[in-house]
C-alpha cells in the first residue's frame, strides 16, 4: 500500500476507534456493572486507547512530515492536528489521570468531577482534531482524483 493511501487510511481508523470508545465502549460497562467495577473496566480501555493514540499520532506525524517535505514545506496543517491530538492524549490521560486517583482519595486541589470534565474535554478536542485530520486527508484525495 502506498504512503498516500496510509495517509488517508490511518486518520480514518483512528477517528473510528475514538468514536467507538466514546460512544460504545465506555458507556456500556456503566450500564451493566457496579460503578467501581465499571470504572476499572473503562480505565483499562482508556489506557489502551491512550497508547494506541500515541502510536497513531507518531505514524500520522511521520506520514504528514513526508507529505510536507514532498511539497517543499517543513510543517503542514496535518502535522499540527496530529500534534494537537498527541498533546491532548498526553495531558488528558498521562497528566490528569494521576490527579483523578488522588482526588478519589480526597487529595488535591480539584475534585474528581472537575478532573473528569477536564479529561473529557481533552478527549473531545483530540477527537475533533483527528476527525479534522481524516476529513482533510479524504478531501485532499478527492481533489487529486477529480
Amino acid at each position: 500500500m502506498s504512503i498516500a493511501r496510509w495517509r488517508v487510511l490511518l486518520p480514518g481508523l483512528w477517528a473510528g476507534g475514538l468514536l467507538c470508545v466514546a460512544l460504545l465502549a465506555t458507556p456500556a460497562p456503566f450500564a451493566l456493572l457496579a460503578s467501581a467495577d465499571a470504572g476499572r473496566v473503562v480505565g483499562r480501555m482508556l489506557a489502551q486507547e491512550a497508547w494506541t493514540s500515541v502510536v497513531f499520532a507518531i505514524a500520522v506525524l511521520w506520514l504528514e512530515r513526508n507529505a510536507a517535505a514532498d511539497r517543499g514545506a517543513r510543517f503542514s496543517p496535518g502535522m499540527g492536528l496530529a500534534l494537537v491530538a498527541l498533546g491532548c492524549t498526553g495531558l488528558g490521560y498521562f497528566a490528569v489521570l494521576p490527579l483523578m486517583s488522588a482526588a478519589r482519595a480526597g487529595q488535591g486541589v480539584l475534585g474528581f468531577a472537575a478532573l473528569h470534565a477536564i479529561s473529557s474535554a481533552f478527549f473531545a478536542v483530540k477527537l475533533m482534531a483527528v476527525l479534522a485530520l481524516a476529513w482533510r486527508a479524504t478531501r485532499a484525495t478527492a481533489r487529486t482524483s477529480s
